[in-house]
């Protein structure tokens, strides 16, 4: 049975609100991610919380009562509460009804598998990280790594972002030399986008394994990692504006290779 929580004073409820903070996270291990659909969406790829919050409304619809009761059987620690701590684990006046905190996890580099490959290059800005990891899963690439210096992943704004998507889509890091000899390992080709490149061939057919390799939102690519692409790529502008924001130009990129690919694999 769910034990009932009331005091914000209560060790677990302060430790739930250290999660926002990269402290917090390194200490425990752990995450948050807000909301019963994501929980729903994680249980169904075979991901568990370590600990699972709820206030009584949550209770109203069938499929978190199901969550609840299956989280149960698992040995979920499952806590019940009210909105005003779920308001303070998650700092929003209006919060979710089902807060998970779920244990960190990164694939190893050599387990990612698929036709395209996201590589980012110190990437800072966790929303843009969030929002590539939703993209790259709506395109069915085959995970995303994670080079340098980067943000946290597993920050409350990046899972935000993400949508659910940090849970179904390989998350690796790795230096540069360790994504060369993934790429030398799996034979693909490295596209990267520069202010260097040109722009791609839209009739050309997409290489049958490719790495697009992103750089940092302000600085873009270093010149050694320019030089270790096949390709270089520039997007077209047409208007006044002369750069795109990283989360909406690796979309560019992602979708102009599945275009190319003939959308296989395609949902109606």
């Amino acid at each position: 049975m769910a034990h009932q929580i009331t005091s914000a004073s209560n060790p677990l409820i302060k430790t739930l609100k250290t999660l926002h903070m990269k402290k917090g996270r390194a200490e425990t291990g752990l995450f948050l991610a807000e909301g019963a659909r994501l929980a729903v969406e994680a249980s169904e790829l075979g991901v568990w919380p370590e600990i699972l919050v709820y206030a009584p409304a949550a209770m109203e619809r069938p499929q978190v009562r199901a969550l609840i009761a299956e989280a149960e059987k698992r040995r979920v620690r499952v806590i019940e509460t009210n909105e005003s701590i779920l308001g303070q684990i998650s700092k929003r006046d209006n919060p979710q009804t089902v807060i998970g905190a779920y244990k960190q996890h990164l694939a190893p580099l050599d387990s990612l598998e698929g036709e395209t490959i996201v590589a980012l290059e110190g990437i800072r800005d966790p929303g843009n990280l969030g929002t590539i990891l939703r993209t790259a899963d709506s395109t069915g690439a085959g995970g995303v790594v994670l080079i340098g210096e980067t943000c946290d992943p597993f920050s409350v704004e990046a899972v935000r972002a993400s949508m659910g998507s940090l849970f179904a889509m390989p998350l690796a890091r790795a230096s540069f030399e360790e994504l060369l000899r993934y790429k030398t390992s799996r034979g693909s080709e490295m596209s990267g986008l520069s202010l260097k490149g040109a722009m791609a061939d839209a009739n050309a057919p997409a290489p049958k394994r490719l790495i697009i390799l992103m750089g940092n939102e302000q600085s873009g690519l270093p010149p050694h990692m320019e030089s270790a692409c096949d390709v270089l790529v520039k997007l077209p502008m047409r208007g006044r504006a002369d750069s795109l924001n990283l989360a909406i130009a690796t979309g560019v990129m992602l979708y102009d290779v599945w275009r190319r690919r003939g959308y296989d694999g395609a949902r109606a």
